[in-house]
């Protein structure tokens, strides 16, 4: 499945719930199963944090319906020549403490 694939069954799924709560609601869902995701990583089984990875990624999508952001072309556009500062892979950047 492409991110596009995806992007196309959440809307498909949720668009209509997720247009009535809205970006400001919808995006406080997402921060909560990002919070999840971070306890999963602290202290669950891999299954845990497969799950709460979905999860927090198809709020993500979700979001990216509703600001009307096309998630895969987006990416493409950023990541799809390299790091978006030096253009290389891996990044040759100077990592900063």
């Amino acid at each position: 499945m492409t991110i596009a694939d995806f992007q196309k069954l959440m809307s498909d799924l949720y668009l209509e719930h997720d247009t009535r709560r809205g970006l400001g609601g919808t995006f406080m869902w997402f921060m909560e199963e990002v919070g999840e995701l971070s306890t999963a990583l602290r202290s669950g089984t891999r299954e845990e944090i497969e799950s709460e990875f979905a999860d927090a990624f198809a709020w993500l999508t979700t979001l990216a319906n509703l600001a009307g952001i096309d998630a895969e072309a987006a990416v493409a556009r950023k990541y799809g020549t390299g790091c978006p500062c030096c253009k290389t892979i891996p990044c040759s950047c100077v990592q900063k403490p």
